[in-house]
């Protein structure tokens, strides 16, 4: 019994982070059809923005783990924001463009991660709380897995709580549904899409803070990583549904962390099954719309 609850909560809190990455990736191809390769960038980035914070200020203590947050997040934001303007901007609707630019943006900001801090992973500390545990039901369960989804579900009220009940929001939604009558009543709406692509860069750029701490290490292949299965949980949740990313998040990573208990480290192809099995089943997706 314990076992499948320490299974069940670590997959919990992976299911978190990968749906911090998710979220990004669902939202922005959601509300503007952009599917961005670079999106790990974001994480990446993010997470060495908030090593270098708290490494300056100590590392261990709860006053550091907050701001490195917050700077992951702005950092990651800001990278969003620019790569829309200087870069997506110009390709909507050009999906082809799309895939090619941001392919090619995330593998020369790998180069540019390895040329400024190196190729091999720098080991991070957190406060003492994160390397202690939790009795559930028997099962020690470490602390950091309930920060991971508190701040998934966080992200996840916030998202929908902006989308739905702010003015920016409603840009958002009308601009997807009508630019063209949206632009002719004077509103902004490339401004509003810009802060649809920082929403997304700050969730990965938090995401990116966290999974450090997840994994215990920050590496230039650490965004690259992730966003394979943010990919896979964005397919299978439904492209463009961000409540199916939540519910796919948590049902590929309780799967992959049972898998690879019970089945001999044979989570990740356990995935790959799942995804093949959805594409057959169901192509949208679990809460995708049906074509």
């Amino acid at each position: 019994m314990s076992t499948i609850v320490l299974l069940l909560a670590t997959g919990l809190g992976l299911g978190a982070l990968y749906f911090l990455v998710a979220s990004g990736l669902s939202l922005i191809y959601g509300l503007m059809g952009v599917l961005n390769f670079a999106h790990g960038s974001f994480l990446t980035l993010g997470a060495f923005a908030g090593w270098e914070t708290a490494r300056r200020l100590g590392g261990d203590s709860w006053g550091s783990l907050l701001l490195s947050l917050l700077v992951g997040a702005g950092v990651g934001a800001l990278a969003a924001v620019l790569t829309e303007l200087l870069l997506i901007r110009r390709l909507y609707e050009r999906h082809i463009e799309q895939v090619l630019v941001t392919v090619g943006l995330a593998l020369a900001t790998v180069a540019l991660f390895d040329g400024i801090w190196g190729t091999d992973a720098i080991f991070v500390t957190g406060p003492a709380w994160f390397n202690e545990t939790t009795t559930i039901l028997g099962a020690r369960v470490p602390n950091d897995r309930f920060v991971l989804i508190g701040v998934a579900l966080l992200v996840l009220g916030g998202i929908i709580a902006f989308l739905r009940f702010t003015r920016f929001g409603l840009v958002i939604r009308a601009g997807v549904e009508n630019r063209s009558m949206v632009t002719a009543l004077g509103i902004d709406v490339r401004r509003a899409f810009t802060v649809v692509f920082a929403i997304g860069g700050a969730a990965a750029g938090l995401g990116g803070v966290l999974a450090s701490h997840y994994f215990g290490y920050v590496s230039p292949q650490l965004g690259g990583s992730l966003l394979i299965f943010a990919f896979i949980v964005t397919v299978i949740g439904g492209l463009g549904s961000l409540l199916g990313a939540a519910i796919a998040s948590v049902v590929v990573a309780v799967l992959q962390q049972m898998a690879n208990f019970y089945l001999s480290g044979t989570g990740d192809l356990v995935v790959v099954l799942l995804l093949a099995t959805v594409l057959l089943v169901r192509p949208s997706g679990l809460m995708g719309a049906r074509a």
